[in-house]
């Protein structure tokens, strides 16, 4: 998970101050956890730094407000597009595609597609590990395989159910 792409979501939006984007980051988070206040200004001033994020001034309350870039939102983009490894788990890719939707990000699509088109791609070179493991009698990683295999399989019908949704 990214705070980085997190804050960036969140202000893809909307102008926030910072508690602001602590809360609904927590929110977007839903079960995997919550972020330290610190990280999110550490990550804000890194994001004003690479001209991905500004502050056009403070709130009524003298609260610092950040809104996006266009370089920002590009950098969101470029990353909403990229294909989560396998090994990262599937909460990785489950919170890109919550930050996707919450945005409406219009290539969603192209994002499930890619998602689905690398394990696919994992599924036919474990599938050939798997048979080789098998020739050679190594129960313990042909079992792995098979593990790591039908977790693929999960994931794969999940991306088929998130694709059919609205058909």
């Amino acid at each position: 998970m990214s705070v980085k792409y997190g804050i960036l979501t969140l202000l893809f939006l909307h102008k926030h101050h910072g508690y602001d984007l602590k809360l609904k980051l927590d929110s977007l988070l839903g079960v995997k956890g919550k972020i330290n206040p610190g990280q999110i200004y550490t990550t804000l001033d890194r994001l004003m730094r690479d001209e991905l994020v500004s502050s056009p001034g403070v709130d009524d309350q003298e609260r610092r407000i950040y809104e996006i870039e266009s370089k920002g939102k590009e950098e969101l983009k470029d990353w909403l597009l990229q294909p989560v490894p396998y090994h990262s788990t599937k909460e990785d890719f489950f919170f890109k595609w919550s930050c996707a939707r919450t945005i409406q990000f219009t290539d969603e699509k192209v994002m499930l597609e890619q998602q689905k088109a690398m394990i696919i791609e994992a599924v036919m070179e474990l599938t050939q590990l798997k048979t080789q493991l098998l020739i050679d009698g190594d129960e313990n990683k042909y079992l792995l395989i098979t593990g790591t295999l039908l977790h693929l399989e999960a994931d794969l019908n999940w991306i088929t159910q998130v694709e059919n949704r609205n058909r």
